[in-house]
């Protein structure tokens, strides 16, 4: 039996820093196991250079890596997502679109770098955060949970790292 890909988009205001962040290690470290995007409310137009940088000293790609609104994923003809997850308290606060497939919507609340966009202090952390929360993610066998149970570990995540 093939095991089946999930949809997971990553949500803050501008789309610029950590939500990136996420969709870069979503989709290496999951390693097909689910498809990561990310979006703002209010995109910025620009991926942060350092996000960029941090993202690809790391190993990363970053070709496909840009800033977009979340107005692309909420239309009919946009892929379903499973998981929308916010990055940032300021998206976490905003009235969503509604988002096709009825995902899972949880929070995930991580310091905004791109409001301190010198300080790659604040990018590392950012990153390492994030990182701990993909692989508690990645353990989860999703798969086997009924959508209840997929709702609470990924609420979960957020107070475990």
């Amino acid at each position: 039996m093939t095991e089946r890909t999930y949809r997971a988009l990553f949500l803050c205001t501008g789309n610029s820093a950590h939500s990136q962040m996420a969709e870069a290690l979503t989709n290496v470290l999951s390693q097909g196991r689910i498809q990561a995007y990310s979006a703002g409310s209010r995109p910025s137009g620009y991926v942060q250079p350092l996000a960029l940088k941090l993202i690809g000293d790391f190993g990363y790609p970053t070709a496909r890596l840009r800033s977009k609104s979340w107005d692309e994923f909420s239309t009919p003809e946009s892929p379903a997502m499973d998981f929308v997850i916010t990055v940032c308290d300021n998206a976490a606060g905003e009235v969503c679109p509604v988002w096709p497939g009825q995902p899972i919507l949880t929070h995930w609340g991580v310091p905004d770098p791109a409001q301190t966009p010198d300080d790659p202090t604040a990018f590392k952390s950012a990153w390492l955060t994030l990182r701990r929360r993909v692989d508690l993610l990645l353990a989860l066998p999703l798969e086997k949970l009924d959508r209840l149970a997929q709702e609470q570990q990924l609420r979960k995540i957020a107070h475990e790292s």
